[in-house]
């Protein structure tokens, strides 16, 4: 019996009559406890594909924000993630911004976050990690800078954060797109960037793991190119497209889910078109997908990669089980013996004209 794809409407039906940010930590506590105590099923070996110089089972994983502190790892690679994406991480704990800061617009399957990166701090989330099952699937960790550390020295909290996970992590992201860090959106600009990028650099001379920068859907077209001309001066393995969007209009924070979707799939459009003669910097695509269509868009049009994370807490693991089930389908139907021929098969041209 899939456990998690038969309770999850009873669960859900609970969580959702309580507090969204005590619901949050019971079902990560939940998943800490079962994740010993469940083997994953195969994925379809159609599924593979390789880039950034790592080998991932599916082109789906999960987005940074749910396990903050990769307490559920053991739980969450039973799932048909792919790959799973911890944090965000600062180098000291911290408790975030003040309380209520989650709320959901479960109408809309969107969600509105003002958490601040709280977290346990780095030492304790290594911990975590080394304690942790991967199941032999991919390990991401988001990184970010303290809130008491001013941006002239940002760089430093960056530096330090990948010398730490770079030797347990299959690949980094640096996250200065979150609206939640006063100020943090600030280092976005081309010389703020480029100090991180200098800073950490240092560090991948002696441990170089995949490194990768995650951008706001509200950053500006130049803004855009300038993270592009970052990605290739500092040669990254990727971009991650996009953070949540400010909505002054529904409260302070970050919007995630369906609200996000529009503003951030023309961010990822853009992107691809600016990477479309960089083949080696992989275009992540998270925000706002919710069904296997809007993910089906988005290898149209170029991309390969994708992250859940608003649209898991509100569909469960029902969404992911009916995306493999409609891709081995399409897949089948074409005649399509890996992920990469049925992304050949679906791609595009006209797009790039």
């Amino acid at each position: 019996m899939n456990l998690p794809k038969k309770f999850y409407p009873f669960f859900k039906n609970i969580a959702f009559k309580i507090d969204p940010e005590v619901a949050h930590e019971l079902t990560i506590k939940s998943m800490n406890l079962l994740g010993p105590w469940i083997k994953p099923k195969p994925t379809d070996p159609r599924f593979k594909l390789k880039t950034m110089g790592l080998s991932f089972n599916s082109p789906i994983g999960l987005a940074a924000g749910l396990d903050k502190n990769a307490q559920a790892i053991n739980f969450l690679t039973y799932l048909p993630f792919s790959f799973v994406e911890v944090g965000t991480v600062t180098p000291k704990a911290q408790e975030g911004n003040p309380k209520p800061r989650l709320f959901r617009y479960p109408s809309e399957e969107s969600l509105r976050n003002c958490m601040g990166f709280n977290n346990f701090g780095m030492d304790q989330v290594l911990k975590n990690i080394k304690n942790s099952d991967r199941r032999g699937k991919i390990l991401g960790v988001n990184l970010g800078k303290n809130k008491i550390t001013e941006n002239v020295d940002a760089h430093k909290d960056y530096a330090v954060l990948y010398e730490t996970f770079a030797p347990v992590a299959d690949y980094l992201v640096i996250n200065v797109s979150s609206p939640n860090t006063p100020g943090l959106r600030d280092l976005l600009s081309e010389t703020g960037l480029r100090e991180i990028f200098l800073a950490v650099n240092e560090k991948r001379k002696i441990l170089n793991k995949p490194l990768l920068v995650k951008v706001s859907p509200d950053m500006t077209d130049d803004q855009l190119i300038s993270v592009v001309n970052i990605a290739r001066e500092f040669k990254l393995a990727g971009i991650i497209a996009t953070n949540t969007t400010i909505m002054p209009e529904r409260g302070a924070g970050g919007v995630s889910g369906k609200l996000l979707y529009e503003k951030a799939r023309i961010t990822r459009n853009f992107l691809l078109h600016l990477l479309k003669d960089s083949p080696e910097i992989e275009l992540i695509g998270v925000g706002g997908f919710s069904s296997y269509e809007d993910i089906l868009e988005f290898w149209k049009n170029g991309g390969r990669l994708v992250q859940l994370y608003s649209a898991f807490v509100f569909q469960g693991p029902n969404l992911l089980y009916d995306i493999e089930k409609k891709l081995a389908v399409e897949m089948t139907k074409v005649g399509a013996k890996s992920f990469e021929e049925f992304r050949s098969s679906l791609f595009n041209k006209s797009f790039y004209k």
